[in-house]
């Protein structure tokens, strides 16, 4: 089972909010997850609100052999977190 991190998109039309969650790779991208690791919200003004992550278990899940998808990737480097 390839396991990845990724995105799923919440919140109602022109209001988005995204959950990074631990998703089996082939479920479709609003569907089950098995872990929800937290959330990102773009339309907040603080950028210290904006994502609130558990950053011991998203290391678990990469030292277990997760991967995380490119925007993920791209938003843990904006936000200035330390995946490894």
């Amino acid at each position: 089972m390839a396991v990845r991190i990724r995105l799923t998109r919440t919140g109602r039309r022109n209001c988005p909010s995204y959950k990074v969650a631990v998703f089996d790779s082939k479920t479709r991208r609003d569907g089950k997850y098995i872990e929800n690791l937290g959330s990102y919200d773009p339309k907040k003004k603080d950028p210290s609100q904006k994502v609130v992550l558990k950053a011991d278990r998203l290391k678990h899940w990469i030292s277990n052999g997760a991967r995380m998808t490119p925007s993920v990737e791209a938003l843990l480097k904006h936000v200035k977190i330390s995946a490894v």
